[in-house]
């Protein structure tokens, strides 16, 4: 096993990593920014190395420092984490050139996977449901584009081919606004990706959001561990998941996860990954696939017993995968709340000194966060602080620990989205289950009503 790794991330990931590494008893070196000198995280890796000032673009994305402070700390392998440079081909490529392991997908995998066409066509070749859409680029002929619209049906959506996070898109409902709209996503994409190709599908009204986890080896193995259900998003951003996905046939599940398992070995996958979905009237359509460990992987752990930082690592280091798809047994319900460093309802970024901190416990409860009282949140990065998970037997209870969990949380010196997860949970729409992707910003835009009415009702 690898004697030393580098973790090439911050905040909650790079502690859970550190984690997994001592528990393996695998020395870590930890990488940082000025601003993050002081972090746990820093405080308990056996080595840290500064590698720039806040900036991320002079720190965290910074591939030459990071390079450099695994040569001097004779580091043997790099974990990027999850955001930054987790799926950056290029960084995978420099690491694994300059004498390292990747602790991640070879460097091909994330170029297919990381541009959308190749993506989808890999898919369709593996059998995994797709969008109904373009067969690849769009065309610059404007009556060619057109007729692909007509042939798809209104409403569309134009797609950045290298976008992310939510962002290089946009829904077409009428042919009049069409070629305007592609032009538009053309120019946006080339200025945030660096490349302009955009490609068409159709625009689904009411879809729920559903991932499958994937491990594979180096040995043309591979497994599927269940669903999430990521629908609560506000503006593309999940608020909160939760595993396994209520009220979604078993049959379809393992029917999809089994063609998601195809695809990765089609592809020659390593390590952990993620295969995004669009689900409505019972179809599965594949959208994306991550090519890291996600935010969320906390709700799937609870529910197989299966560590997937620990599985990464050994991957990375050539093991065998120990787990057949025979063994993954889905246990009880598991819910995540990612908790930011942001006002509730407006989410305006909240950084600065935490005063007081007190974390909830209490059965099937875990919670996953850098923070402690007196930590200073720096305003450079994304505000998730922690992220509060609470397990049970089933979704009822799920529900009932977080939340208490949740009135048993205190943070001071800052504001929190702790009040809106409070609003989640005893939201009936939720403890139905199977809310769509827009229900969220539905719900928070009527509770701005009701609080703007109250306001001028004083």
């Amino acid at each position: 096993m690898f004697g030393k790794i580098l973790i090439a991330n911050r905040g909650e990931i790079a502690l859970r990593i550190q984690r997994a590494c001592r528990e393996m008893n695998i020395k870590t070196v930890v990488v940082h920014s000025t601003a993050d000198v002081d972090a746990k995280y820093v405080r308990l890796a056996d080595e840290s190395v500064c590698i720039g000032p806040a900036s991320s673009t002079d720190s965290y994305l910074n591939i030459p420092a990071i390079i450099s402070a695994a040569e001097v700390t004779d580091a043997e392998a790099i974990h990027p984490g999850y955001g930054f440079l987790s799926e950056n081909a290029d960084f995978a490529e420099r690491v694994e050139r300059s004498g390292f392991a990747f602790i991640g997908p070879r460097p091909d995998s994330i170029r297919i996977m990381g541009d959308k066409v190749s993506a989808k066509k890999a898919m369709i070749e593996a059998g995994v449901p797709v969008v109904p859409g373009s067969d690849g680029a769009l065309p610059d002929d404007p009556d060619e584009i057109i007729r692909i619209a007509k042939q798809i049906g209104y409403p569309v959506i134009i797609k950045a081919s290298g976008g992310g996070g939510g962002r290089g898109m946009r829904v077409v409902r009428t042919e009049a606004s069409l070629i305007n709209a592609v032009s538009m996503t053309r120019q946006e994409a080339q200025v945030a990706f660096g490349n302009p190709t955009v490609y068409m599908e159709k625009f689904l009204e009411n879809p729920r959001h559903i991932e499958i986890q994937v491990l594979a080896d180096n040995f043309h193995n591979a497994i599927y561990l269940g669903e999430r259900d990521c629908s609560m998003q506000r503006r593309n951003q999940k608020v909160l998941e939760e595993a396994p996905a209520p009220g979604i046939p078993r049959k379809l599940v393992e029917k999809v996860g089994e063609r998601c398992v195809e695809a990765c070995k089609r592809i020659g996958y390593r390590g952990a990954g993620t295969f995004e979905f669009l689900y409505e009237n019972e179809q599965f359509y594949f959208i994306e696939m991550n090519t890291r460990i996600q935010v969320e992987h906390p709700v799937t752990e609870l529910i197989t017993g299966v560590d997937l930082v620990r599985e990464q690592i050994r991957v990375a280091y050539g093991e065998r995968l120990n787990i057949k798809q025979r063994d993954i047994q889905l246990r009880g319900h598991a819910i995540e709340c990612r908790i930011n460093a942001e006002d509730p309802f407006t989410f305006v970024p909240s950084p600065g000194r935490v005063t007081a901190w007190h974390t909830p416990g209490g059965p099937g409860i875990r919670f996953d966060s850098h923070v402690y009282a007196g930590y200073y949140v720096p305003p450079y990065y994304d505000s998730m602080i922690g992220k509060l998970i609470a397990y049970g037997p089933d979704r009822d209870t799920a529900i009932a620990r977080m939340k208490i969990a949740l009135s048993e949380m205190v943070v001071s010196g800052i504001k929190t989205n702790i009040p809106l997860h409070r609003e989640l949970m005893v939201d009936e729409k939720f403890r139905q289950g199977g809310a769509s992707i827009h229900y969220l910003e539905e719900r928070l835009q009527e509770l701005q009503k009701q609080r703007t009415t109250h306001q001028d009702g004083i």
